[in-house]
């Protein structure tokens, strides 16, 4: 059976490292992960107890594509609460995932052919998805005096219908502030482009406060989820809002392509949302894990490296260590039982010279991995 030339994408090289990891790991061997983002906490306890009660009491169809009433009830107080905005639920609208999200936002707002705008490096799934999608994504690389976030000169010269940000970013960490978010929003509407915040590692902050691209303007999208902030990677339960008219268009394609998120994540997300107590116990492991980071990683030598603003990241420069960031993570793990993410997935372009490294696990873990990296480091540069 043939295959279509829209569905030949690149693969998400982190998924990749993760196979090898699971391999090692399956070989007998102890892997420490620093490739994925993702928690290394189950969801709250309050969102799998109310599950389990809801697994008893409800068959747990079909809910509306929109999502479950109260969760984007919910979801609107949240936006009250982080950032002052009194936000319509009926703007929100429940996605399978961000993943699903993207999916959505990208059918409604953009014909095949139009341009979408992304700085470089960032999530390597959004050019992916669009090129599957007939979409053309349109890198810029984002320069590193500008702690590799895109500003409006970036944009200059630059046919684009759309404007993908996310904040704070993947791979870096790094967050724009209410001045560059606003540059940013304003350059679009200037040019009658659409605006798309994501702002899925919201929550996860350090010295200063994320803004939401609503506390600037409504007329935008903003892409959230619960993998991250709330623990739940796996149980694919997302968010969009919208501006008003848009919300019925991305409702139409909703009914026909998902029909709607799992009920069960969406249960379980409701609850999840008022587990405050344990979310703050994860922050505090982040807390930890990223100064153990900022400190270990320079220890081993990688010490090109930027303290991230949020998410649980850290991308370090090492062109000065190898050309080749692929074979460099795949040594990593080889010689040092530590699965990193090379930079390519994240920067064609630049990325050979980078790696992200991802403290998202238990201290513990955190630990070991630097303890690890720091003997391989050493080894090499013995040899060398």
């Amino acid at each position: 059976m043939r295959n279509s030339r829209r569905g030949s994408v690149d693969p998400f090289i982190v998924m990749d490292v993760m196979e090898a990891a699971r391999a090692a790991e399956e070989a007998g061997r102890h892997i420490i992960h620093m490739e994925v983002g993702q928690p290394g906490t189950p969801a709250p306890a309050r969102a799998r107890d109310a599950l389990a009660q809801a697994m008893q009491d409800d068959a747990l169809g079909y809910t509306v594509a929109l999502g479950l009433p109260a969760l984007r009830r919910r979801i609107a107080q949240l936006y009250g609460e982080w950032y002052d905005v009194d936000l319509d639920p009926g703007r929100v609208v429940v996605t399978p995932g961000s993943s699903g999200g993207f999916i959505l936002a990208f059918s409604a707002l953009f014909d095949a052919g139009d341009r979408v705008a992304l700085g470089a490096p960032g999530y390597p799934s959004y050019r992916q998805i669009m090129r599957a999608m007939n979409i053309e994504p349109v890198e810029v690389q984002a320069r590193p005096e500008n702690r590799l976030q895109p500003t409006p000169e970036d944009l200059a010269g630059v046919d684009f219908q759309g404007l993908m940000v996310a904040s704070p970013a993947n791979p870096t960490g790094t967050m724009l502030d209410e001045p560059a978010l606003r540059a940013l929003v304003e350059t679009c509407h200037a040019r009658g482009a659409s605006f798309l915040s994501d702002e899925i590692y919201h929550g996860i902050e350090y010295d200063k406060k994320t803004v939401t691209a609503l506390q600037i303007s409504d007329d935008v999208c903003v892409i959230n989820s619960f993998s991250k902030y709330f623990s739940m990677t796996g149980w694919r339960v997302g968010w969009l809002v919208l501006p008003e008219e848009n919300v019925r268009q991305v409702e139409r394609l909703a009914q026909n392509m998902f029909i709607c998120a799992p009920h069960a994540a969406q249960v379980a997300a409701l609850a999840a949302m008022d587990a405050e107590d344990e979310l703050q116990a994860n922050m505090d492991v982040y807390r930890a894990n990223r100064q153990m980071m900022l400190e270990g990683l320079p220890k081993a030598g990688f010490d090109r490296i930027a303290p991230p603003d949020g998410a649980f990241y850290v991308y370090a420069d090492v062109s000065h260590l190898t050309d080749d960031s692929r074979a460099f993570a795949a040594e990593i793990l080889e010689k040092a039982g530590v699965a990193v993410t090379p930079g390519l997935d994240f920067d064609p372009v630049r990325g050979a010279g980078t790696l992200r490294f991802s403290y998202a696990r238990s201290s513990a873990d955190i630990a070991e991995g630097l303890v690890r990296l720091e003997r391989f480091m050493a080894e090499r540069g013995a040899k060398a």
